[in-house]
């Protein structure tokens, strides 16, 4: 079992195990758990009721959030002719196509969001084997296969956060920062669960968001109440 630090065993005693949080409670909890020497991410963790071996069930998709992540997003698009300067005039990082194709390959990977239009995705399969692995695979269901590139990049430079469920129904996701007001945090938290609320499948049986925690990198989890989380709505 490994050793649980001063630091740690500090936070743990903040956070009560047995109670249910309200989204207002836990993100003023979460800001007070703050100790790291960097700004810390908040993640949110959820357990969903949905067997995604089923395709109805398979929950997938994008959201933008209204403060944004708090990071520095890196985009490179998949782009020819007029679409080219579009996504440059967008503010995309890196715009290619075949070159784009060979960097990859040689493995210089320095993005976080690959953006293509759909007469590119010939080309983009050629790299399924190196960015599927790493979750950089475009797809429409995210709006990363489009043709309207420059709503493309301004959404993931500002803040538009993918998901999706594991096979046991689980999804993380980045939802700002510790540096971020209480205010912004639960605003993040509620436009995401909205998202996922809005994808919930006629098919899915019982509570459909199971169990629901927010965390920072370096601090222990904080249980909210799923109840309040079902009533978001879109």
């Amino acid at each position: 079992m490994a050793k649980v630090s001063k630091r740690f065993k500090a936070l743990l005693e903040k956070v009560d195990a047995e109670k249910k949080y309200t989204l207002a409670d836990a993100t003023v909890l979460a800001k007070d758990l703050t100790s790291a020497k960097f700004d810390e991410s908040v993640e949110v963790a959820l357990r969903l009721n949905v067997d995604p071996r089923h395709a109805d069930q398979m929950i997938r998709g994008a959201v933008v959030l209204p403060n944004g992540t708090g990071k520095t997003v890196r985009v490179a698009v998949f782009a020819k002719g007029i679409k080219v300067d579009e996504a440059k005039a967008a503010g995309a990082d890196i715009v290619g196509n075949d070159d784009l194709v060979e960097s990859v390959q040689a493995g210089n990977i320095d993005f976080d969001v690959l953006i293509a239009t759909p007469d590119c995705m010939g080309l983009v399969g050629k790299l399924g084997r190196i960015l599927g692995p790493k979750g950089l695979m475009p797809n429409p269901k995210v709006g990363t296969v489009t043709m309207d590139v420059t709503k493309a990049v301004n959404d993931a430079k500002g803040g538009q956060v993918a998901f999706r469920v594991d096979k046991k129904g689980n999804m993380q996701a980045a939802i700002g920062k510790a540096s971020f007001s209480t205010e912004a945090i639960a605003e993040n938290l509620t436009s995401f669960v909205a998202a996922i609320n809005k994808l919930k499948p006629a098919s899915a049986k019982g509570r459909y968001i199971a169990t629901a925690a927010i965390s920072l990198t370096m601090s222990p989890s904080i249980s909210i109440d799923t109840q309040e989380l079902l009533d978001i709505k879109a």
